[in-house]
């Protein structure tokens, strides 16, 4: 379906909603599709493909708000939509935070983000793939011994957003990845770990041999696991796993958990919640990035800015309701925030190593033990003992545990090892004391 035809059902939506009563509406009229394939032990296990599309529908009656969604393009199922949506805001509470965004803030023109790059990858090539990677992975060590699999995926999406303030826009995009899984088996027992590659371009993934190499290269590197003694010492995440750092700190920042006061970042506007060095940029338009866009859900415009300067935050993530439930200006952050680059330093890994010198390499972690009202962190965590600025054995069945608020302004340095699969590009990130609890 062309992007002139989602452009069409968008403005008949939003016609078919004034028509019934609708003060104001908007609209996300959407389509994908996408093809995987996973190969286990050489042979294939599923292949799947997917084919999708759908429309979300909000409406506002005064300041009322109802909201519906159909993944059926015909007519009558339009109306239907529209019928049941202007329903819903019948019987919902008057909300004063309710309603489109300002239309002084929505994007009039956008750049080309370069987002889109199909892949003409057929099944059976996608199957060659995936031999190949787990072949590779395999291959690293004789005690790797099974597969948890690799798959080898394709996707492409569209979407058109659109208002009755006159805002109609939209962009295509894609993403590829390729992952491998295997396990590994000595007389300690049995590990797992994995790898993979991801780009909306397909030029710009890592061959398939190279990801099964890293897989097998990080499960072999596992075996002979120990545990440890409870103690205190520095924590050195992994760059993917140092991500989901400042993923907690996103939610945290974000306008739902401020204005529901659920939130270890709550009024901190203008002050250190990072040590001094720690900077973090939202850039938006990086081209062919995982999370830009030229406008957020709601229309908004996105623009480069500063979230965090020498430690200290400069602004939330907000959307128009959340921003008007706060008392402040929407960031462009409807739908979440974009391409979060956390500056670094000059070590690679092993520099931070030594720089550690004794303490606990992350390379994974278990369990969702982060309170994002008082900040405490507690997760499960596998990875390295290291001493004397090297890695000395590996560790399993440990847990790790901080608040948040004290493990930010405790960040010693960030590594130049910065992984860029994601929307949060940042290298390995050194907190110079956390507690260590054995099982």
């Amino acid at each position: 379906m062309p992007t002139a035809e989602l452009e069409r059902v968008a403005v008949a939506i939003l016609e078919a909603a004034r028509s019934a009563g609708a003060t104001t509406a908007e609209a996300d009229v959407s389509q994908a599709v996408g093809q995987s394939v996973t190969v286990r032990q050489g042979e294939v296990e599923t292949i799947a493909y997917n084919r999708d599309k759908g429309i979300s529908l909000t409406v506002y009656v005064g300041q009322r708000r109802g909201q519906a969604s159909t993944a059926d393009f015909g007519d009558a199922s339009l109306r239907a939509t529209v019928d049941k949506a202007i329903a819903i805001a019948r019987y919902t509470a008057e909300d004063p935070c309710a309603g489109l965004a300002d239309p002084a803030r929505l994007a009039r023109a956008w750049p080309d983000l370069d987002l889109f790059h199909p892949w003409a990858l057929p099944v059976d090539e996608a199957i060659a793939l995936g031999r190949e990677a787990e072949r590779a992975a395999l291959a690293v060590d004789a005690r790797l011994t099974n597969s948890d699999g690799a798959t080898v995926a394709r996707g492409e999406s569209e979407f058109v957003y659109a208002n009755t303030n006159g805002f109609l826009g939209g962009y295509r995009g894609s993403r590829h990845h390729i992952d491998c899984s295997v396990i590994g088996e000595d007389a300690g027992g049995m590990q797992r770990d994995y790898w993979f590659t991801a780009s909306r371009v397909p030029g710009e993934l890592l061959p398939a041999a190279e990801v099964g190499r890293i897989a097998g290269e990080r499960t072999a590197r596992r075996l002979g696991a120990r545990k440890l003694g409870t103690l205190t010492c520095p924590v050195l995440f992994e760059a993917p796993e140092a991500a989901d750092l400042i993923g907690a700190f996103v939610h945290a920042a974000s306008g739902g958990s401020l204005y529901r006061k659920a939130s270890f970042v709550l009024d901190t506007l203008g002050q250190a919640v990072f040590a001094p060095v720690v900077s973090i940029r939202e850039e938006p338009h990086l081209p062919r990035a995982r999370g830009s866009a030229p406008f957020d859900a709601e229309g908004v415009a996105t623009a480069a800015r500063d979230v965090v300067r020498d430690g200290i935050l400069q602004g939330y993530f907000l959307g128009s309701y959340s921003a008007r439930k706060l008392g402040l200006e929407t960031t462009g952050n409807a739908g979440g925030a974009h391409n979060l680059v956390v500056a670094h330093g000059d070590d690679d890994l092993p520099a931070l190593l030594r720089r550690m010198g004794r303490g606990l390499l992350v390379t994974e972690q278990l369990g969702q033990g982060v309170n994002l009202v008082t900040g405490d962190f507690s997760r499960g965590a596998a990875g390295f003992w290291v001493e004397d600025g090297a890695i000395a054995h590996p560790v399993e069945e440990i847990t790790i545990a901080g608040n948040l608020k004290d493990m930010f302004r405790d960040i010693v340095a960030i590594g130049r090892d910065v992984d860029r699969r994601g929307s949060r590009h940042v290298g390995s990130v050194l907190v110079g004391r956390m507690t260590i609890a054995g099982h």
